[in-house]
């Protein structure tokens, strides 16, 4: 790989059950696996990979936790739901895992269920806090695009949402208002003025599309960490999504007046937070299907053609870094659908919930082992 690339590091969420259930033990699984935590939820447990810049190392580190995991459950008769929502008939009560926790005694007072879900988290390094702060407000400007390619939760609770991202529908943002970062100082400022006047607990109750992350937040910030995700079970595919992020990411660093949308845009930094607000929104309901208002000049576009549009504009950067077969999977979905789009469909054609998700399951694992 280039020396160009950027570090990747990703936190994976995943939902732990039966093939009809959903069944918490992330307190088990984190005190049996030094690399998994618990969720706030018990139904949930993540992961968290150590930065690498080469995709064929990162493929072995998200693949690896997921394989220990699945051989620990198998003794258990429990499986991976690879699902991004409670998506069978579930109890509606909060199943604390740490019922000594405080913060998750806050998180289930104040929130309750709707944060029983699961994502994949992708952290880019980037040490140089100018062009994070640029990267962070182009990736926020076209995080919709990236949920849309990575939707997979139509379902809730053995029903049908009418959403493709029930997750990024229900998962409570917060703060509601999240501005366009100018830079350091202006983070800075306004993490602090948020946890002061209560709307933020810590520094970790910043739940948005994006936001900086590094070693000690707010002060000390080495890369952005795009949440908008839903859980991709196809590695090959999430892999393509970080890499589509990473080129981004690189051809802005380029080309920072045309790309930055601080300068870039026709619209005001307080403009820009709406829009991408409602365009999040948009693709959590319909995603390459959905109707959107692009950041630079306000013009209409449908989700998928954005997408092309951009994979097009990247070409000659991901052929530079030897990338564009990383991309591969990115056009299969524009072609094919995302997940929450076949799903939908074998509904469409009579498969029951409970049937759509056990045949997931199934390729899940079959994907799993033809990585060996």
């Amino acid at each position: 790989m280039s020396i160009e690339n950027l570090y990747k590091g990703f936190e994976v969420e995943l939902f732990t059950g039966s093939v009809n259930s959903h069944i918490g033990v992330s307190s088990a699984i984190e005190e049996k696996f030094s690399n998994f935590v618990k969720e706030p939820d018990n139904r949930n447990v993540e992961y968290i990979t150590t930065p690498e810049k080469d995709y064929k190392a990162i493929y072995e580190k998200l693949l690896t936790p997921r394989r220990n995991l699945r051989k620990w459950l198998n003794k258990r008769d429990l499986t991976i739901i690879p699902s991004s929502t409670l998506c069978f008939k579930h109890n509606s009560q909060f199943q604390r895992s740490d019922i000594n926790n405080v913060y998750h005694q806050f998180i289930e007072d104040n929130y309750g269920i709707s944060i029983a879900t699961s994502s994949v988290h992708i952290n880019i390094g980037i040490d140089n806090l100018d062009k994070l702060f640029a990267a962070i407000r182009l990736a926020r400007c076209e995080a919709a695009l990236f949920l849309s390619i990575s939707a997979s939760s139509p379902f809730l609770n053995n029903q049908i949402t009418n959403n493709h991202s029930q997750r990024w529908m229900q998962f409570p943002k917060t703060p509601n208002d999240v501005p366009f970062f100018i830079d350091h100082e202006n983070y800075i400022n306004w993490i602090e003025e948020n946890i002061a006047n209560g709307k933020m607990q810590n520094i970790r109750h910043f739940w948005s599309s994006i936001r900086p992350n590094g070693p000690k937040r707010p002060l000390v910030l080495d890369r952005l960490e795009l949440r908008v995700c839903d859980f991709v079970s196809d590695i090959n595919l999430l892999i393509g999504i970080t890499a589509l992020l990473e080129l981004r990411i690189l051809s802005l660093f380029e080309d920072l007046e045309s790309l930055d949308p601080l300068v870039s845009s026709n619209f005001s930094i307080y403009e820009l937070a709406k829009i991408c607000d409602q365009n999040e929104i948009k693709a959590a309901k319909n995603s390459l299907n959905a109707e959107l208002i692009h950041w630079k000049d306000g013009k209409k576009v449908i989700c998928r053609e954005w997408i092309k549009n951009l994979l097009s504009d990247l070409s000659t950067t991901a052929e530079k870094l030897n990338m564009t077969d990383l991309l591969n999977p990115i056009y299969r979905v524009l072609e094919e659908g995302n997940q929450s789009i076949k799903w939908l469909r074998q509904h469409e054609r009579g498969f029951s919930i409970e049937e759509i998700m056990k045949n997931a399951i199934d390729d899940m694992i079959k994907n799993e082992k033809e990585s060996i």
